[in-house]
Parts: structure tokens; C-alpha cells; sequence
């Protein structure tokens, strides 16, 4: 098993800053949260580039909304949690409905926080974000996609949601990786035609894991990484349905709104299959580290293995 490498918060503040040294118009705000999105750096070397707005997350977005209006090319960072709740009014009309060049970049995403507990969670913030128009939303799964689809969000105008987590993580892509990450298109991990795992984010990790583990065993489980949240690939997930017969999603976040839903919008419409969908729970979370909060709900290699195991034996349980 790999060991866990940089943050994806790390790869994120590193390659803006390469991005920002080279475009003048690229800006960074923060709202008291320049040590949690490891923006020192950023700061110290191009403070005209860099603005404080202090504990106030509405104020932040609709300053970055100001910004991009005249010109500039905004990333508004800070905690999932309040981007996703305080100011989601202003995420809504000052972002996504004036089709502002903004870029909301929500670090310790999910239960990052999981000491802090529920109030500093994140499980929601996919159901909401995907739901406004003009809105892309990406959840990438290590440090090497974060450092792409940050390359990609700073070339690229329009509106975006990034979430991104807090700790270390093992390496998905390689740093050489020849994958070219578009939005709308999932990556392909693992052909597999006994059944299919779609994931996005940390939890791409352990699905792949139980993959590799199910084929010790003969069982073929396709993975998916689907990071583009919205747009979302539509054709991956009616071929993974139609060729593996069986779907399981995989998400950080709400069992409700999320990933799980998007996919079964789709399932449902185009090629009904069984799915499952493999999420938190409705209920608030323990205090816990997100390692702790993952085996907890059996979101691990071995736990997610044990699940396909078990609903191969009994796939018309609900």
C-alpha cells in the first residue's frame, strides 16, 4: 500500500501561485483562512494579488464578484463548510447567476474537520452547488489532479466550486500520469464487468483498493473516477451500466443530493440497473478524524470489498 503523499490543499496553493506568477489578473482572497489553504506563500510573494476579508465568508465572495467584473481572475478560498452554507446566497447570485469569473475553492471539504464535528463537516455541498446553472463543480482525489484541474480552472473562465481535503492522501495518478483531466469525462481506473464503483475524491482511493482486492478473488470490479461532479460523464455511466449490470457510488458527502444522485438520475432514465449508493448516513457525525469517520461508516478498501461481497450474495436486498 502507498503512503499518503501532499495534501490536495498543498497541491492547490502551490500551483495557483505558479499560475498567478505568470498572470497578473489572477487574484486570491481568503477569509481568515490563509493557513488552512496554505496561501503564505502566495501572500508573501504577491501581496497586490492577495486579499483578506477576515471572517467573513458573504463579504469574500462578493468581493471576488467584484473583482471578476472588472477584470480579474478570482479565487475566493476558505473552509467547505461556511462556503457552502454562510454564503451560498451570494454563491448562488453574485457567482453562478452573474456568471462571475470566480472560483470558489473549498479546502477541508467533507469531514475534514471531523474533530471539530458536524458544524465544520461539509456533506451537503455537492447537492447544492450542482443545482445552480452555469456552475461546474469538481471534487479531484489527489494531489496530482488538484495541481490539473487548478492549471485548468486558472486557463479557463466561468464559475466553479473546487472541494478539496485537508490531510495527506495516497496517490491515485502518478506524477507522470499521461491522463489529461476534461471536464464531463470520468477516468477510467479498473475495467471490471461484474459491477462498477464510481467515485470521486478520497474516496477514489478505496474503491480502487477493494477493486484490486475482489480481483485476487475473480471478481471484476470496474472503478470510475468521476471528479467532474457537474458536467458529469452521462456516457461512462450508462456504459458501466449496461456492461457491469450493477453500480456502486462512493462519496464523502450526504447519501442525499450527491454524487449517488447524480449517477442514479441518469441509471434510472437510461439504463436501470441496481445501485447502491454508498454515502453518510442521515445523521449527524462523530467527532473523529476523517481516517477514524471513514472506517467508522466502511468507507476503506477492505469494508467496500466486503459490500460488493455481500450484495453479490443478496443483490435484490434493498
Amino acid at each position: 500500500m502507498s503512503e499518503p503523499g501532499i495534501s490536495a490543499r498543498h497541491a492547490f496553493s502551490s500551483t495557483l501561485l505558479e499560475a498567478a506568477r505568470k498572470d497578473p489578473s489572477i487574484y486570491a482572497l481568503c477569509s481568515d483562512s490563509k493557513g488552512s489553504v496554505t496561501l503564505g506563500g502566495f501572500e508573501k510573494e504577491l501581496p497586490r494579488q492577495y486579499v483578506e476579508a477576515g471572517i467573513a465568508e458573504q463579504d469574500a465572495v462578493g468581493i471576488g464578484a467584484g473583482l471578476a467584473k472588472s477584470g480579474k481572475r478570482v479565487f475566493v478560498c476558505g473552509p467547505a463548510c461556511f462556503y457552502a452554507a454562510r454564503s451560498l446566497e451570494q454563491v448562488k447570485v453574485d457567482v453562478a447567476y452573474a456568471h462571475s469569473d470566480v472560483k470558489i475553492i473549498g479546502i477541508s471539504g467533507g469531514v475534514s474537520y471531523g474533530a471539530l464535528g458536524s458544524t465544520h463537516h461539509s456533506l451537503h455541498d455537492l447537492a447544492v452547488m450542482r443545482t445552480f446553472p452555469g456552475l461546474s463543480v469538481f471534487l479531484p482525489c489527489d494531489n496530482h489532479q488538484t495541481a490539473a484541474v487548478t492549471r485548468h480552472l486558472a486557463a479557463h473562465p466561468g464559475p466553479a466550486y473546487l472541494r478539496v481535503g485537508r490531510a495527506p492522501v495516497r496517490d491515485v495518478y502518478a506524477p507522470d500520469s499521461p491522463v489529461v483531466f476534461v471536464p464531463g469525462k470520468a477516468v477510467l481506473l479498473h475495467e471490471g464487468t461484474d459491477c462498477t464503483f464510481i467515485a470521486a475524491g478520497e474516496m477514489v482511493r478505496p474503491a480502487l483498493d477493494a477493486a484490486l482486492l475482489l480481483e485476487s478473488e475473480g471478481i471484476k470490479v470496474r472503478v470510475l473516477d468521476a471528479w467532474s461532479i457537474k458536467p458529469i460523464d452521462e456516457e461512462a455511466i450508462v456504459l458501466a451500466a449496461r456492461e457491469t449490470g450493477m453500480i456502486f457510488t462512493v462519496e464523502e458527502h450526504s447519501r442525499y443530493g450527491g454524487l449517488g444522485a447524480a449517477v442514479a438520475e441518469i441509471v434510472v432514465q437510461r439504463c436501470p440497473v441496481p445501485m447502491r449508493i454508498l454515502g453518510f448516513p442521515d445523521e449527524w457525525a462523530p467527532a473523529g478524524s476523517s481516517a477514524e469517520l471513514f472506517d467508522h461508516y466502511g468507507f476503506t478498501g477492505e469494508k467496500l470489498a466486503a459490500r460488493v461481497r455481500a450484495e453479490r450474495l443478496n443483490p435484490s436486498r434493498p
